[in-house]
């Protein structure tokens, strides 16, 4: 294994959840959480065994999550197989830009099947459990998971490599938008405007409220960006578009 390519994947994971979730933290939980604390989605905070808890569990995540990339890549024997590239010009900046909407579509598609076996009663208290150990989450939550699920998390960068051409660019802009939504999908309030989830288009959009109500009751809203997996499975909560209604509203 290649330890240099290992400590720098460490280094950008690492600083990219603190940057983010630090920041949505500091922000919505300090600064302004006073004039804004009659809006948040659940009308409590968490304690700081929670938010230690989070950032533990994060820490252990983000060490796990650079392990594949430095296997993967840093290997000749495993890199030659991927479809990995370096040269933009190698498929042209067409493909380049709607190679993004494409990895959106494989980590949603990926995301809410893991998603869905990890609330399996063999598999949930077992591993998923860590995570909703987090009732009301915070930003801290979005690393929060047990070591499986971790690897199983992480499993999706093995996806793009051997499935899609995926350049350097891609995996640093795709992962860095990954984590601003995934802090957004645990901050504890909502940001898209009111009506969002009964607009044609907001409709298939994963919401804060959306991912709010699966921590608080454990059940349904499985997606990570988008709803139509969940619509297409039934299994979207039936109270969704009430709660975003009324967090809205307050």
């Amino acid at each position: 294994m290649n330890w240099s390519l290992y400590f720098k994947d460490v280094q950008i994971i690492g600083s990219r959840y603190l940057l983010v979730a630090g920041i949505a933290f500091f922000v919505w939980y300090v600064v302004i959480r006073k004039m804004i604390s009659s809006k948040k989605i659940q009308q409590r905070f968490p304690k700081f065994k929670d938010y230690a808890r989070e950032i533990g569990f994060s820490i252990t995540t983000i060490f796990i999550m650079a392990f594949i990339p430095a296997i993967v890549l840093g290997s000749p024997e495993l890199s030659k197989h991927t479809k990995f590239y370096t040269d933009i010009d190698q498929h042209g900046n067409l493909y380049f830009f709607l190679a993004f909407p494409v990895m959106a579509f494989l980590h949603d598609t990926y995301f809410y099947w893991m998603h869905r076996l990890m609330h399996h009663p063999a598999v949930f208290k077992w591993v998923h459990l860590i995570h909703h150990k987090s009732v009301n989450p915070s930003p801290f939550a979005a690393y929060a998971f047990h070591p499986l699920e971790a690897i199983a998390e992480a499993g999706i960068f093995l996806v793009f490599i051997f499935t899609i051409p995926v350049h350097l660019y891609h995996l640093l802009f795709f992962f860095l938008f990954m984590i601003i939504y995934n802090v957004y999908g645990h901050l504890g309030w909502e940001l898209y405007p009111k009506g969002f989830s009964r607009h044609w288009l907001g409709k298939w959009i994963n919401t804060s409220v959306n991912h709010n109500l699966h921590h608080q009751y454990f059940k349904g809203n499985y997606g990570l960006y988008f709803l139509f997996w969940d619509r297409i499975m039934g299994t979207i909560r039936k109270d969704y578009d009430e709660k975003f209604d009324e967090v809205k509203s307050r």
